[in-house]
């Protein structure tokens, strides 16, 4: 074994954890006057992370990839774009982060570096190509998660929030534990390479009912239906900073840890799981698009909105192609700007008292109050509903297009119609800050890294965002490919 190697593969992890535990002592000895500074210096911790990742995955001497500590971890250009993803989305929710807890006396130095112990168990699971690897990822990611999801302690909702996570959290880690071992069972092994060649001669029905167990599993993670029943409860009680959090980051990791397990280990098996998927994937689009409707609270539509997301994102994986994983993975790459701004703007919608401002009756006249703010939420609502020419219609036009060449014409067709449901939530944010009458009061100002993070996730979303386009295919048909070499 290669540990050189292997702690070079491992760098952004290693100095994610390393900073994480000199910020927890800090945060011991001097308390929470220390916040902030833990704050910038988990921003550039993670800003190097992202460095890194960004190093290993435009790097021409890193494109076959490599495995670390006896094959328990790979290196390779599928997760390095998730991880620089992942690192981007994890910066951008710190920089929005200070002001909200600040107003409620509630910022501790114990944020920031939960989020870092997050960002590295993310790491993990879209590196891991052992089962063992892979659920202590999992469960790191998931024990930060229970905490910031309940971290406003003197908030019920809060409270019953991280209490609704935490349980139903622990239930998926169980079916996905259950169908880890009944794989072990079958195969023999934890590691994805052997997995993949015991099932390839021989899947017996034990078998596949592990599959099913762990992808079930995973489809809780990443909110898909019938597993997406927490998602809005989760996000309207949370704070709203961890809602962006939830909703892009491990979003992510999520996705990206489904699509290497169902393509690495059960990849010979794609005719035993892709009927799940496509059912989750239309599931998704409609229950997304339909819950929506009737919601008023505006956190509460983003995470319908999420939901919806991600059936699109299953249709990418359901073709089980070189081409569905990039189009998988270029879709992530626009949906997290997408996100992220969408809270960056509901940040930023606070009365003069400083109380938060979340439904759709306290935008009504947004556009008479302020302007700037209405006019970059039409851009990310439109955006996310797939309206030309805005950014988000490639994501949607890429996933299609690899279901057509896929011969999946009718999953395209289905999904195309489904898209058009979700169009109307989008368009009942326009309709009340553009036309209804304002009520109530709003606050005149912002502050400049609120702006910074709305004002750049706008402009990649705008039809400037096609200017990236030839770069981020091609960077995400290499990640894509690196994944399929390794199968």
């Amino acid at each position: 074994m290669d540990y050189a190697a292997s702690f070079y593969f491992t760098g952004a992890e290693i100095a994610l954890s390393l900073a994480g535990l000199i910020l927890l002592l800090i945060v011991a000895w001097t308390g929470d006057r220390s916040a902030r500074a833990v704050t910038i210096a988990a921003v550039v911790a993670l800003f190097g992370a992202a460095f890194w990742a960004g190093h290993l995955l435009l790097g021409q001497s890193f494109a076959l990839g490599g495995d670390a500590f006896g094959g328990l971890y790979r290196m390779d250009g599928f997760a390095n774009f998730a991880k620089l993803l992942i690192y981007l989305a994890t910066i951008a929710v710190l920089v929005v982060t200070p002001r909200f807890f600040d107003a409620r006396g509630q910022y501790r130095g114990e944020y920031p570096i939960l989020m870092l112990f997050n960002a590295v168990g993310m790491s993990m699971m879209v590196s891991a190509v052992d089962l063992m690897t892979l659920y202590i990822g999992l469960e790191m990611s998931s024990l930060a998660s229970y905490v910031l999801a309940s971290f406003l302690r003197n908030d019920t909702r809060s409270s019953e929030a991280g209490l609704k996570y935490f349980i139903l959290g622990a239930l998926a880690s169980g079916i996905i534990l259950y169908g880890m071992s009944l794989v072990y069972g079958f195969a023999g092994s934890t590691q994805y390479e052997r997995i993949r060649i015991v099932f390839a001669a021989d899947f017996p029905t034990g078998a596949l009912f592990g599959v099913v167990f762990v992808l079930a599993g995973l489809a809780f993670k990443i909110a898909a239906v019938p597993f997406h029943m927490w998602t809005p409860d989760v996000y309207e009680g949370a704070p709203t900073p961890v809602t962006a959090f939830f909703a892009s980051a491990p979003k992510v990791a999520a996705v990206a840890m489904l699509v290497r397990m169902a393509l690495d280990p059960f990849g010979s098996q794609s005719d035993s799981w892709q009927q799940i998927v496509i059912f989750a994937a239309l599931a998704s689009i409609v229950v997304g698009a339909l819950g929506a409707i009737g919601q008023n609270n505006l956190k509460r539509v983003l995470a319908y909105s999420s939901i919806n997301n991600v059936g699109f994102i299953l249709i990418g994986l359901a073709t089980a192609t070189p081409a569905g994983a990039s189009a998988t993975l270029v879709y992530l790459a626009i949906y997290v700007p997408m996100t992220i701004g969408s809270f960056a703007a509901l940040l930023m919608l606070r009365s003069p008292a400083g109380e938060m401002l979340d439904t759709f009756d306290d935008i009504r006249g947004l556009s008479t109050r302020r302007p700037a703010l209405a006019w970059c939420v039409l851009f990310l609502m439109f955006s996310l509903a797939g309206i030309p020419p805005l950014f988000g219609f490639w994501g949607k036009f890429v996933v299609f297009q690899a279901a057509v060449q896929a011969d999946m014409v009718a999953l395209a067709a289905i999904g195309i119609a489904a898209s058009v449901i979700g169009a109307f939530y989008y368009l009942k944010f326009i309709k009340v800050m553009f036309f209804d009458e304002p009520e109530g009061q709003i606050e005149d100002s912002s502050p400049v890294s609120h702006w910074a993070v709305l004002a750049i996730s706008t402009v990649l979303m705008s039809p400037l965002g096609y200017l990236l386009t030839p770069m981020l295919d091609n960077v995400a048909d290499r990640a894509a490919s690196s994944l399929f070499f390794a199968i």
